[in-house]
């Protein structure tokens, strides 16, 4: 840990996120983790039949069979994180043992510069294992995917660019986006340059100023002239129209820029997350068990899909949320955020053990436009989920 504290001296987030504390406080969070632990031990169990191939990261579900992933799928990362938060939660050093084997799959992607994805897929796996071991080479495959991640930055638009240019856009830029800044300003600290603490911040400012509408929603996809900065289109592809506020959209914007706050103490990037913050607590289309709809705008029905990957996020923000703000607002987010995970944690949303093929959660959407991963476990859903609880047990 020793490293971690020289990594990360902002107090406050070694207590959330850096330092060991007694495990679960309740009987009933240990038997989630006990179940938790059987269902991983599944999903390790199944992976390990199919290492000889290419494809051996489990990501979803489909026709009741495991669908695995190739480390260059932008879920790759979120499976080895499962298994640090696993051992983080528990302490038994086999989930250690297999986070490590999972994470140094991933060592190629350290030079990709084809996706704005490495961010995800390297934070959420070597950004997580810096927080139980001390490597110096995990620490340069930070330094080495913030290099490649850097080429996708247009100074001029003040940009990081999220898709390859195509057909429909020139320069696509997708809310999602910002959860890629952490590994920058992670890359900052360890190199001390200065240089991808100042594209993340860029990116930052850019789209608060951009992406926003003035209920604090948020459009998924920007489509920028990389010259001019000039706003070409505001789209969605994910979400029910463009001009709809998809759910995890607003998710992956509350946690982004909570992120940006935590590392730049920049007040109006605390302001935007609350707000975000705000527009889902209070939208008429929350549902009561404040598990959200797959996008808040779209029809209603009693068949319409809800997306437990935009809530495990939302509640993990939370958490980290509460503790940048006054005693008297803290208290109504970590209320929520406590909401949410009761829910999570129900028979409804958390899956007994030796059901779902191992994973934690039903009911997730990937992308309902494209027919694709609807009302299903989602590998990024289990993710954070494990990481709200970790946050949350830290928090006590």
């Amino acid at each position: 840990m020793k490293h971690l504290y020289s990594i990360f001296p902002i107090f406050l987030f070694l207590i959330l996120f850096g330092c060991k504390t007694s495990k679960t406080n309740s009987n009933a969070e240990k038997v989630i983790l006990t179940t938790a632990q059987k269902q991983y031990d599944i999903l390790v169990q199944s992976s390990h039949i199919n290492l000889s191939k290419k494809n051996n990261i489990p990501r979803t579900i489909k026709n009741e069979k495991t669908i695995f992933v190739s480390p260059y799928d932008w879920t790759s990362g979120f499976f080895p994180g499962s298994l640090w938060y696993l051992h983080d939660l528990t302490d038994n050093e086999k989930w250690k043992i297999r986070a490590i084997e999972y994470t140094e799959a991933l060592d190629t992607i350290q030079y990709w510069k084809g996706n704005h994805d490495v961010g995800f897929i390297i934070e959420c796996s070597y950004g997580n294992a810096l927080k139980n071991t001390n490597s110096k080479y995990y620490e340069n495959v930070i330094v080495q995917t913030a290099k490649s991640l850097s080429t996708r930055f247009h100074p001029k638009a003040g940009i990081i660019q999220s898709w390859n240019s195509g057909e429909k856009w020139n320069c696509p830029v997708i809310i999602d986006n910002m959860m890629n800044l952490e590994l920058l300003f992670h890359a900052s600290k360890i190199s001390k340059d200065s240089t991808y603490y100042n594209i993340a911040v860029s990116h930052a400012d850019t789209t608060l100023k951009n992406h926003f509408r003035p209920d604090n929603s948020s459009f998924h996809v920007l489509n920028y002239d990389t010259k001019t900065g000039k706003i070409l289109d505001q789209n969605t592809h994910q979400g029910f129209e463009d001009g709809s506020a998809w759910a995890r959209g607003q998710a992956w914007g509350l946690y982004g820029f909570t992120v940006t706050y935590r590392e730049t103490k920049d007040p109006k990037y605390l302001q935007q997350a609350i707000k975000i913050a705000n527009f889902i607590m209070t939208h008429p289309q929350l549902p009561a068990d404040k598990i959200p709809y797959w996008d808040y705008d779209a029809p209603k029905t009693d068949k319409t899909p809800r997306d437990v990957s935009a809530a495990a996020i939302t509640a993990s923000a939370l958490y980290e949320l509460s503790i940048f703000i006054s005693k008297k607002e803290k208290k109504k987010y970590l209320n929520w955020a406590d909401a949410i995970m009761k829910s999570l944690k129900s028979p409804i949303y958390l899956a007994e053990a030796g059901k779902n093929n191992g994973f934690l959660l039903y009911h997730s959407v990937g992308s309902l436009p494209h027919k694709s991963e609807i009302d299903v476990p989602l590998n990024y859903a289990d993710y954070y989920f494990l990481e709200a609880l970790s946050r949350s047990e830290k928090l006590k």
